[in-house]
């Protein structure tokens, strides 16, 4: 004896999951999570790439410097810079330029191990950077100064980011 009739049947919710409610929500949590970790796992990666920027600029700005050109970017480092207008004044731009090589790989070298999740390269590597931008405001080059300033915000957010991962991912 059946009870409804096929209007009332067609009204009646389908069920579509066998799945409980609550195995959904632990998906849907842990699905959160891995989005979550991901952004973070991007987050601390582009505080890391900074230093990959700031080294192969820097190795551009001097090889414009040797081919005589007078611009270049203001991410790069004050410190080569300085090498540069020394080895034009001594003629020995090639010397310069070989110390400028030396100078990015240490920034190079720092990007390779932030990258690894090591927190003691963001922060060498921030002391450092803010190091060369007070060659800038020596200097009285407000814009570079500028620059390293925002540089140096995106390097620590990395940094903070690679402090939470440690933190609750291992």
């Amino acid at each position: 004896m059946e009870l409804l009739t096929d209007k009332e049947k067609q009204a009646q919710p389908e069920v579509t999951s066998t799945v409980p409610v609550e195995e959904e929500l632990k998906k849907e949590e842990r699905s959160s999570a891995i989005e979550e970790k991901l952004k973070i796992e991007s987050r601390a990666r582009n505080g890391a790439n900074w230093f990959f920027w700031i080294a192969a600029l820097s190795l551009i700005n001097s090889i414009i410097t040797m081919t005589g050109n007078d611009w270049g970017f203001i991410i790069g480092l004050g410190v080569t810079q300085i090498f540069d207008a020394i080895g034009a004044e001594l003629g020995a731009r090639a010397v310069a330029f070989g110390f400028n090589v030396f100078v990015a790989g240490v920034f190079v070298f720092f990007g390779v191990f932030a990258r690894r999740r090591r927190n003691w390269s963001y922060i060498i590597g921030m002391i450092l950077y803010a190091f060369d931008g007070l060659l800038f405001l020596a200097a009285g080059d407000i814009l570079s100064i500028g620059f390293h300033v925002f540089v140096l915000f995106w390097i620590f957010n990395g940094f903070q980011a690679n402090r939470v991962l440690e933190r609750h991912h291992g």
